[in-house]
């Protein structure tokens, strides 16, 4: 028997850690990280450390797809509506692109999900932009116009042109 084959059955055999899993999790976290230091992996809970060890992963993913999300919105908003532009909307942009480069940084393994993460987010940017525009879906359009550079670094200044009485 391997010792990953080992951990695994008899992990499995744990219901307490499981049960604690399920009523206490900082608790049975605690439990685990004494358990791994110590040497004692076949103690460990191993399904569930392997599924929190995915949902970090996906958390990851999902920071990086969110930031992504409020960037494509407001550009999206900057293009449609020159008008309406403002600083809020220029602070918003680059807050973002640092949350990028910082998720990008600590998860260069991100890199090949970057074209999905943007399909997934320019959908929910454009519905936001249509629902606070209150634009046509058509005005937007049904792909991302933007490419990674243009979302990464696309220079967005706000010049208030506004008169004072505004």
């Amino acid at each position: 028997m391997t010792t990953s084959s080992k951990i695994r059955s008899e992990s499995t055999a744990q219901p307490a850690a499981s049960a604690r899993y399920a009523d206490d999790r900082y608790g049975w976290v605690e439990q685990q990280v004494a358990l791994l230091r110590q040497g004692r992996v076949t103690e460990i809970d191993a399904d569930n450390i392997a599924e929190e060890l995915s949902d970090v992963g996906g958390e990851q993913y999902d920071k990086l797809e969110s930031a992504i999300r409020v960037v494509l919105l407001h550009l999206l908003k900057w293009d449609q509506q020159p008008t309406h532009r403002s600083k809020s909307w220029v602070f918003s942009i680059r807050t973002q692109r640092r949350q990028i480069a910082r998720v990008l940084k600590k998860n260069p393994s991100l890199k090949p999900h970057i074209a999905e993460a943007i399909g997934e987010a320019y959908l929910d940017a454009r519905d936001d932009a249509q629902e606070e525009t209150g634009l046509p879906a058509k005005a937007f359009g049904s792909t991302c116009p933007y490419d990674w550079d243009a979302i990464l670094s696309r220079a967005v200044e706000f010049e208030d042109i506004r008169s004072p009485e505004e």
